[in-house]
């Protein structure tokens, strides 16, 4: 099965630079599965909310259909990592407490994807997505930060983006919903912290192979002059997005 693969070129970078769902979005989910035997995490890249789930579940299954991501991912005794796309899982069927997707919904073959939900559930399971929006630090980083994302890179982004700012309102969600909470997403980097993430986006490597510029290291002197002191650490913050349904 071919897929929407924006990330393998780069999957060290995007181990190391991006930010890890907040800790009590994973504490929550353990407190609405029927149980934690199983988690399923679909789309995992690298596994940063694999780990998150690591910390309440006796068993997590990560999958990503890039061999590069899930070679990039760092072990776990508690993360069985896979190479398979979530349309199509080796998992048994009735297996999963809770399925989960972070920031990959977007990419999937929704049909598809949410049959193989029904299929893996058992009985009670839960459907967690999450993605989170674009990031915040100050008005004058963000200033500079939006000509970046929408400016020199709005081009560059791939169409699905889009779904990820608006907020998953346009994609459909046939399960019983589940009230959730909000939830804080949030990072305390310096400067190198922040363009190393800014390096991670796909709009930013695929500007990189269409012109051969580096769009962020243009940008660093005014996103620097905006920052202040380079090592001084400051608060990044992003919209984080849930959407949680129980699978019949």
């Amino acid at each position: 099965m071919e897929f929407k693969d924006h990330f393998s070129g780069h999957a060290a970078l995007y181990r190391d630079a991006r930010p890890l769902p907040p800790a009590d979005w994973f504490d929550w989910l353990a407190a609405q599965a029927p149980d934690l035997s199983l988690a399923w995490d679909a789309g995992c890249g690298n596994g940063q909310a694999s780990r998150g789930l690591a910390a309440h579940f006796e068993r997590v299954v990560a999958s990503d259909p890039s061999a590069t991501q899930i070679a990039a991912a760092d072990a776990h005794p508690r993360i069985d990592y896979r190479v398979e796309p979530a349309e199509r899982s080796t998992l048994a069927a009735g297996s999963a407490s809770l399925v989960g997707v972070s920031q990959a919904l977007h990419w999937f073959d929704l049909d598809a994807f949410h049959a193989e939900v029904r299929r893996v559930a058992k009985p009670g399971a839960l459907l967690a997505v999450s993605a989170y929006g674009n990031c915040s630090v100050s008005r004058a980083v963000d200033a500079v930060e939006r000509r970046l994302y929408a400016g020199t890179l709005g081009p560059d982004w791939p169409p699905e983006r889009a779904l990820v700012d608006a907020g998953y309102r346009d994609l459909p969600f046939p399960f019983e919903r589940v009230d959730a909470p909000t939830f804080v997403m949030r990072a305390d980097w310096n400067l190198a912290q922040f363009l190393a993430y800014l390096r991670s986006w796909s709009a930013a490597q695929r500007h990189a192979r269409r012109t051969g510029s580096d769009a962020v290291g243009a940008a660093a002197p005014e996103l620097a002059a905006a920052w202040g002191d380079p090592a001084q650490v400051r608060a990044v913050r992003w919209p984080f997005i849930v959407r949680v349904g129980r699978v019949g």
